[in-house]
């Protein structure tokens, strides 16, 4: 069990490293079933790494204030016939 442990540690650390150089969870998940390795134990170790990324993210201690702004009507160009007749 130890050693299935600390394989699972190596795959969590390799997704977490890989993921900081932009590549998505997707595209790891298959690289690392393409090359061989468990498609349990990668689940695994993507959950864990899910699973330690939102405990490091940050919490919102505010919630973001929504501003509702209108655009400023603009005069609509009067037909010709009223340009002419002056109205």
């Amino acid at each position: 069990m130890v050693k299935r442990e600390d394989y699972i540690n190596k795959l969590t650390q390799y997704v977490k490293n890989n993921l900081k150089k932009g590549y998505t969870l997707e595209s790891l998940k298959w690289a690392l079933v393409s090359q061989g390795h468990s498609r349990m134990e990668v689940a695994k170790a993507i959950e864990r790494v899910e699973s330690e990324l939102s405990q490091e993210a940050p919490v919102l201690q505010t919630k973001p204030e929504i501003v509702y702004e209108t655009e400023p009507s603009v005069d609509e160009k009067k037909p010709w016939y009223k340009r002419i007749l002056g109205l």
